[in-house]
């Protein structure tokens, strides 16, 4: 434990930190019993035999199953995050605007979004555009339907044929998370954005910037660092969330290790649960990681000297953020 003293608690005495020095031997104790009993469990009911742990040791395994579907779960978080940032960046400064009518539909788009759970979304998106397409392409937005699928959504794998819309496993999982998670990223970047102390912006106003160049110069670049904790702890959310696609039959990495190997090797459930869940937390460290080196490369920057928030310190000095900018 810390000796410093911190916003919530005085540095601890010498009664204090004998107390605590008891109370976590004490729980270290029972957490490595508890450890114990639970291999010893295990151990006796046979989950230790060499059969049920030697098909992740195969290669053909790795190469018809986990990778497969581990690329898949990191195709759908990469295209999804980066879809879900540009939407967050857009609707959250759309949500700042001084004009109702962007504030207000810009609003209503996020809190729908948010609103509504992932799952149902990744449904909507499946099932709905199928059912719905052929009364479209009846209708005077036939040919603008047309249009979408051929020169937007078709990247995605979404095809139409004969006014029918077909919409891939893929292209579900991605519009789900990339709104979903747009829409609190969203709430991110305005939140971020009024953390800033007003006299940034009164300085940056004060020597004939507009709006515009207050967000771009000033703003957004100390919010940066104030939103990366946050920012990075959604895509981590956004990449276990791809699990979801199950639902709808998409080959993700959760899929592929937990259903179908024990499938085809032994009904080995819990050793592929223990495999899948060790490289989802490696793949959320390593993104923890990044967001870390990022962060402190941003403060170390002239160009993004803000606090996160919750770490304490000093409000920046009114008109130092603007100076750096200008300089």
């Amino acid at each position: 434990m810390s000796k410093e003293a911190t916003v919530l608690f005085d540095i601890p005495g010498p009664r204090a930190r004998v107390r605590n020095a008891v109370l976590t031997a004490v729980v270290s104790i029972v957490f490595a019993a508890v450890l114990a009993a639970l291999v010893w469990r295990l151990s006796d009911k046979g989950q230790f035999e060499e059969k049920l742990w030697t098909p992740f040791l195969k290669w053909t395994v790795w190469r018809h199953l986990l990778l497969p579907g581990l690329m898949n779960t990191l195709k759908a978080a990469v295209v999804a995050t980066v879809l879900a940032l540009l939407f967050g960046v857009v609707f959250g400064l759309a949500r700042l605007s001084d004009h109702w009518w962007v504030r207000v539909p810009a609003g209503v788009v996020v809190e729908f979004f948010r609103g509504i759970p992932l799952l149902i979304l990744i449904f909507l998106a499946f099932f709905v555009p199928n059912k719905i397409s052929p009364a479209i392409a009846e209708s005077q937005f036939g040919t603008l339907q047309r249009f979408s699928v051929d020169y937007f959504f078709s990247i995605f794998g979404v095809e139409i044929n004969a006014g029918t819309v077909t919409v891939p496993a893929f292209a579900a999982v991605v519009f789900g998370l990339t709104m979903y998670n747009g829409s609190v990223l969203a709430e991110v970047v305005r939140a971020g954005v009024l953390s800033i102390p007003k006299g940034q912006s009164e300085a940056a106003y004060s020597i004939g910037l507009r709006k515009n160049g207050v967000m771009r110069l000033v703003l957004l670049p100390q919010a940066i660092t104030v939103m990366m904790p946050a920012i990075v702890s959604q895509i981590v959310v956004l990449l276990k969330d791809t699990a979801l696609g199950f639902i709808i039959a998409y080959g993700e990495f959760l899929q592929a290790g937990f259903k179908q190997v024990p499938a085809n090797y032994s009904n080995n459930v819990l050793q592929a649960g223990i495999v899948v869940a060790v490289i989802y937390i490696a793949i959320n460290m390593s993104l923890s990681r990044v967001a870390t080196w990022l962060e402190g490369r941003s403060r170390r920057s002239r160009k993004t000297d803000a606090k996160t928030m919750g770490t304490g310190g000093p409000p920046p000095v009114a008109g130092v953020g603007v100076t750096q900018q200008t300089v």
